[in-house]
């Protein structure tokens, strides 16, 4: 068993359209804990740093663009495995691909607008953490 902490963020769209609740329920029912929470709206040089891998990418100012419109939910979720488990939890980028269950499967309307955000390695948990918690 090892206990592990990763970074999740609901995306403006989860948080214009009142999935805030469902998707933290979704980490609580699964015996996560929420080690820290807030909701924050980025601005252009954080959004860039969060996504920075994508910089030069042909999406890059659009997904730029998507995290600045809005307000997030940045959250650090501790459980065994966190960084694996939330990986499938959410499931993949194009909901039309997610498997069932997973929140983008649920909840998201496209590959574009897909409520969350979550490292996908225990490298990345740290950087992106960084943008939102010091």
């Amino acid at each position: 068993m090892a206990i592990q902490r990763t970074f999740v963020m609901i995306k403006p769209d989860g948080v214009r359209r009142g999935l805030i609740g469902e998707i933290i329920g979704r980490f609580e029912k699964r015996g996560m804990k929420i080690i820290q929470m807030k909701m924050d709206r980025l601005d252009r040089a954080r959004a860039e740093k969060l996504y920075a891998e994508h910089k030069g990418k042909p999406f890059f100012e659009e997904l730029v663009s998507y995290v600045t419109s809005g307000p997030v939910v940045a959250m650090i979720v501790e459980s065994d495995e966190a960084v694996s488990v939330v990986r499938r939890m959410i499931g993949s980028t194009d909901p039309k691909e997610a498997s069932p269950g997973t929140i983008r499967a649920d909840l998201a309307l496209s590959k574009s607008e897909n409520v969350i955000h979550a490292s996908d390695s225990a490298e990345k948990v740290q950087y992106e953490s960084s943008v939102f918690f010091s």
